[in-house]
């Protein structure tokens, strides 16, 4: 095959995985800057231009979009899409995936268990969100927050009623979460390709933080997950309409709880807490399923 990688740095550990693996296994793979194609829209003949030349020949598309370049990475996603280029996860899904409150509107509806969420325009109810999720201490996230950033603890109601003020004033958009006690610092990151959970670990802050995520410090563990939460984070890739995603959901007193879906999870914490070849197991599902004009799952919502 030959394979599209979109990504603005293929030296990062995840993509020089994707590449490796793909060369090893007698595929032709091309890093693409996704910021620095042009395209054609057409009707009948649709292109894309990279560098001068024209992207095209490809079997299979892989997206590594971050998320500060969502909206120019997905427009060239559909352009590949338009080509009949096989796309590991579709730009539907991405973004759907991408739009924090929308996927959990989703989530909900298919019957995925969530923390408590509260999401408000009016200032002036303020006092009625915290009490929603169950008063203080509440989580604070900013719709387009990553990796940990922009996700507050308040531990009491006038914390919380003052940072949401602030970033209501501020016109920037955020939840309200219910604090899961239990779950101390910690959530389950399940790796999920084609409805197959393929590895998981659980993830700790570091000291004196709430917040698990590993490019803030945090400790990744090998973990045994239960039943219930490999049905949960099948559910959720599901719901998503992801092919492949990182799964993360705390565990609580009333089960498994999805805080969000990664459309584009990082492989190096992953690999190297569990020893699974994960990046193989990409490349073989899109071995498997990868035809030109078809896609493999459909977006939902």
């Amino acid at each position: 095959m030959k394979i599209a990688l979109l990504t603005r740095n293929p030296k990062l550990y995840s993509h020089q995985r994707i590449i490796e693996t793909a060369q090893a296994r007698g595929h032709e793979i091309v890093p693409v800057d996704y910021l620095r194609c042009y395209m054609n829209i057409t009707s009948r003949k649709p292109e894309l231009r990279y560098m001068g030349e024209k992207l095209e020949g490809f079997d299979a598309v892989i997206p590594r979009i971050a998320a500060s370049h969502t909206f120019y990475g997905l427009a060239v996603l559909r352009q590949f899409e338009m080509m009949g280029v096989f796309p590991l996860n579709e730009s539907v899904a991405i973004g759907r995936s991408r739009d924090k409150l929308r996927s959990l509107q989703i989530l909900a509806r298919d019957g995925v268990g969530l923390p408590i969420t509260a999401f408000a325009n009016d200032t002036t109810r303020t006092d009625d969100v915290i009490e929603i999720v169950g008063g203080a201490p509440a989580v604070i996230k900013l719709l387009e927050g990553t990796q940990g950033i922009g996700v507050v603890l308040s531990e009491t109601h006038n914390s919380a009623k003052s940072v949401i003020e602030a970033f209501h004033g501020a016109d920037i958009a955020i939840l309200v979460q219910e604090f899961i006690k239990e779950a101390e610092g910690r959530d389950i990151r399940v790796f999920v390709v084609d409805g197959k959970p393929v590895a998981a670990i659980l993830r700790s802050g570091a000291k004196g933080d709430f917040r698990s995520n590993l490019h803030r410090g945090g400790q990744a563990d090998k973990i045994t997950i239960s039943r219930q939460e490999r049905a949960a984070a099948v559910k959720a890739a599901r719901s998503m309409g992801l092919n492949v995603c990182g799964v993360d959901m705390l565990q609580s007193s009333r089960g498994p709880l999805v805080m969000e879906v990664n459309s584009s999870p990082g492989l190096e914490g992953i690999e190297k807490a569990t020893g699974v070849d994960v990046a193989a197991a990409i490349i073989q599902f899109l071995e498997a399923e990868a035809r030109p004009g078809r896609t493999k799952t459909k977006g939902k919502g």
